[in-house]
């Protein structure tokens, strides 16, 4: 397996851990107060970056000192105290800095993936025998860079989620003032196009007769990446924990 450089994952570090909340390494709570010591911060952040890298599971990153559920549980705290959203912000500011976000064009659609878990968010998916699932919908930046993320039932249809799609790009720091963004057929209709003048943004939706690979060139971005988000090979419950583990 791959290991990351320490160059690499040092500074990192240094940012993350200053957006986690303080905890004992033994809770006061204890009235002996001998309980197993808490496992460190760090050595999570190792684990979840070891996993990321390897492009696997927690199970075949966990160690002898570190399983895989306490990766999990410690994730799903990470994500209740908000550090999810906080490490996106941050992530998304560093690509606009270093790289430049691409926001002239942009792309939203869903894509339905599995929930065996179940979850507050879950619902009978339409196209797996009615098994739990989810829908996600997604915002990306003309490259791809993944802006903002709803996930709902897998029963939800595209549209209906437009709207709380475009909402969380009011977390960006600047808009183009003439911005479009590209959908496909789900998205053709009225309280799609009602979403897109109430935001102030152009809709370029797929028609109907038209061949796809010409209404699809501007929309391959959010195609690739709607299927790469960690919460389908963890199986997570909470859809905030895909944003701390893609960080």
């Amino acid at each position: 397996m791959p290991v990351p450089p320490v160059c690499l994952v040092e500074p990192l570090w240094v940012q993350f851990s200053a957006l986690l909340p303080e905890r004992a390494l033994i809770a006061p709570s204890h009235p002996l107060g001998c309980q197993r010591r808490r496992i460190a911060d760090r050595v999570i952040f190792e684990h979840v970056i070891a996993a990321l890298v390897h492009g696997s599971g927690y199970e075949r990153v966990a160690s002898p000192g570190c399983s895989d559920g306490t990766i999990r549980r410690r994730l799903k705290e990470w994500a209740a105290a908000g550090v999810s959203e906080q490490v996106h912000a941050l992530a998304l500011r560093a690509d606009d800095r270093m790289i430049g976000r691409e926001l002239d064009d942009l792309a939203v659609d869903g894509c339905v993936t599995k929930a065996p878990s179940g979850g507050e968010v879950a619902g009978r998916s339409p196209v797996d025998r009615g098994k739990q699932g989810l829908k996600r919908s997604v915002a990306t930046d003309e490259a791809g860079i993944p802006l903002h993320l709803v996930a709902a039932g897998a029963n939800r249809h595209d549209a209906p989620l437009l709207g709380p799609t475009l909402a969380g790009l009011e977390k960006l720091d600047r808009l183009p003032d003439d911005l479009t963004v590209p959908l496909d057929r789900g998205y053709a209709g009225r309280p799609s196009r009602a979403v897109l003048d109430e935001v102030g943004f152009q809709g370029a939706i797929a028609r109907k007769g038209v061949p796809a690979p010409v209404q699809a060139c501007a929309r391959w971005v959010v195609e690739r990446v709607r299927h790469e988000a960690p919460g389908d090979r963890e199986r997570v419950r909470d859809p905030r924990l895909w944003a701390v583990a893609a960080a």
